[in-house]
Order: structure tokens, then sequence, then C-alpha cells
């Protein structure tokens, strides 16, 4: 079959369709056009458009009338318990991800519930794409950690469908800019890179490097916590002494602009770092180029995650209750779905942080 952008003519016609029906273009009960007129908007034969139109009778969204035509039967949300909840993060087999799915699991197991498990590899088109498969799935809640939470959401459309079919959804670290009153899990990062700023100050560090992402939630108040510690101590805050990065430059950014700033010779005693994986990045460039951590440099990283106590040095950080967090955003879910402290639930619930102390950093008051 003729192939358009890659895809196949039938599939374009049926995806075109089920976005009309999950975005509310089309209505329960609203009837469809016909084979004819469908062949001609979209330019293809009847044959192309009568497999589309089976495909989505078949998941149960269109039903076709003998003598009448082809109605919209909506059946994306099932009155009936499925006992399936979607789950959709970032990432899935990494970093601190398991961990965060692990509690979820725990308790949403331990209710008598399944996950269907989702990844989007931070991008808001694949989050589009996984939440528009969500609908067609029968699901009695939704857990989604936001792609770029910092970007301002430009599907929301998919999230008022789930308001519309009655079917609750939690964010878990991190809400888009227009949607801060949704119900959230998320931690105190402004307090967390507050506390590790503050901690290096106190040992004596005046020349802090800031490596932060900036297309997320997580980075950018991470970002105000470093500068209000700064700020706090009388430090003047200087842009050219932070490097920021995107999603997709984050595997090789912030090493890079760390190498650079050594090559410039800037005058560097210590790191605030995004992440535990950034700060490893960072400690392996500057050990490539002669530097010493934490003589030379302290570094600090931010998560707790394994690799925080399994690098060459052991990082000091901030705890990340992974399944902690993870744990709340199930219960949090279970509540709006059984209308229990509907009220409470609109609001944030905050996790403060804990600074972790190990060997990354140096007192530098103790110098000469």
């Amino acid at each position: 079959m003729a192939q358009t952008n890659g895809r196949a003519k039938y599939y374009i016609v049926m995806e075109s369709l089920k976005n009309d029906i999950t975005n509310g273009k089309i209505k329960l009960g609203d009837k469809i056009s016909s084979e004819n007129e469908l062949s001609k908007e979209f330019q293809v034969s009847r044959h192309t458009v009568r497999k589309a139109l089976s495909i989505l009778e078949n998941e149960g969204l269109l039903e076709a009338t003998h003598g009448l035509g082809t109605f919209c039967t909506e059946r994306l949300r099932n009155n009936v318990s499925s006992k399936n909840i979607a789950v959709v993060t970032t990432y899935i087999s990494d970093y601190i991800f398991p961990r965060l799915i692990q509690g979820m699991d725990t308790v949403l197991t331990d209710n008598g519930y399944s996950i269907i498990l989702k990844n989007t590899g931070n991008s808001q088109k694949n989050e589009a794409k996984a939440l528009e498969d969500i609908l067609t799935k029968n699901i009695d809640g939704l857990i989604i950690e936001p792609s770029k939470s910092e970007i301002y959401c430009r599907h929301m459309h998919l999230y008022e469908t789930f308001e519309r079919l009655g079917i609750p959804y939690i964010f878990i670290q991190g809400t888009y800019p227009q949607m801060k009153d949704r119900p959230n899990i998320i931690m105190d990062d402004v307090q967390g890179a507050y506390l590790l700023t503050k901690y290096l100050i106190e040992l004596g560090h005046k020349n802090i490097v800031g490596i932060f992402k900036i297309d997320d939630s997580q980075g950018t108040a991470r970002h105000k916590g470093y500068i209000q510690a700064l700020n706090e101590a009388g430090i003047q805050y200087n842009p050219d002494q932070v490097i920021t990065f995107h999603t997709e430059d984050r595997a090789k950014k912030p090493a890079a602009m760390m190498e650079q700033f050594v090559i410039e010779k800037r005058t560097i005693d210590a790191v605030v770092c995004y992440n535990d994986q950034i700060a490893l990045e960072v400690i392996h460039v500057l050990q490539a180029k002669g530097v010493r951590v934490p003589e030379d440099i302290s570094i600090t990283g931010y998560d707790n995650s394994l690799i925080s106590e399994s690098g060459p040095i052991k990082l000091t950080t901030v705890a990340h209750p992974k399944e902690k967090l993870g744990e709340m955003a199930a219960r949090l879910l279970l509540e709006k779905m059984n209308h229990i402290s509907d009220e409470d639930s609109k609001v944030a619930r905050v996790v403060a942080p804990e600074l972790i102390i190990r060997e990354s950093c140096i007192d530098r008051r103790t110098r000469n």
C-alpha cells in the first residue's frame, strides 16, 4: 500500500479520526462522515477508509448501524473498574526510575491494581502519543511525570479529555506551567539546592559553579535554590558561572562546558550539579584534566542515587526518597479515585529535602 511520510494511508485516516474522538471534536453519538466523504477529504480510496474504520470499530470507538451510518461510541471510558492504572515516566530502566515505579507498584498492588507502564524519553511528542494510546484502553487512573515540564504543554486537550471522561490523574516530579493547580507530588527542589549551596559556602567556598537543566521544573527550582543561597551569603550571582543544558544535550554539554572552564583557568572551588549523573560526569572530566576532587574543586550531586555511592568519589548529595514519592503518588491517586480529601488533593504534596554529606566536598576554611 502507498505510504505517506512512512505511514500507510489507512493509518493516517484512522489516527486523524481517533484524535478527533480523544480531543472531543467527535463526541459520543456523533455520526461521522460517510465513506465517500472521507475518501474525498483524505484523497484515498473507499477501501482505505473502510480499513481505517474497521480498526476503530474493533477498538470500540465507532459502531456501524446498517442503513444509518457509523457513529462514535466513545468507549474510552468503561464504568466497570478495570483495576488498571497507567504510569507514564520520562525514563524507566535506569537511574532513580525503577525505585520510583517500585513505590507506586507496592501501593497499587496492595490495593488490587495492575500497572500499564509507558515512558516518553522526556519528549512531549512521545507523551502525547502515550496519552492517546492510554485513552483507548480501559484504565481507572493515571500517574504521570511530565516531559520537559518547564515548557508550555502543547497537548492540553488530552488532559482535558481525561477530565471529561472522569479519569483522575496525578503529576509526579513536576507540573506544566499552566497546570500548577493539578494534583501533584514533588520534592522541594528549591530548598534542596539551597542546602547544598549553603553547605559549600559554610565550608569556605566562594567561587561556585552551578549546572542546571532548564527544560524541566526541577532544574529551574534547583537553580533558584542555588541563587537564593548565594544572595543570602552576600555572594554576587554570576551567570557566566552557570552552565545550563536541555534534555537533548545533557550527555555532552555539561561535561564539555566544564572542561572548557578548566582550559580557560577560571577560578572555581566548587560545583553544584543538577543531579548525581551530571556530578559523576564532571568528576571524570576534571580528573582527566588533572584536577583533584575535592582537593581542588568540591562537587555536589542531587538525588542520592546508587551512583552517588558507587562512583570514584562518594558524593555529597540530596536524598531523593524514590519509593516514598512513588507511594505518595499512588495513594493520592487512590484518594482521587475514591473521592477522598478531594479539596486537599488539589494542592501539591511536597517532600522536604535532606542533605547527605559524603566525601566530594572539602573544608576550605582549614586550608592555607
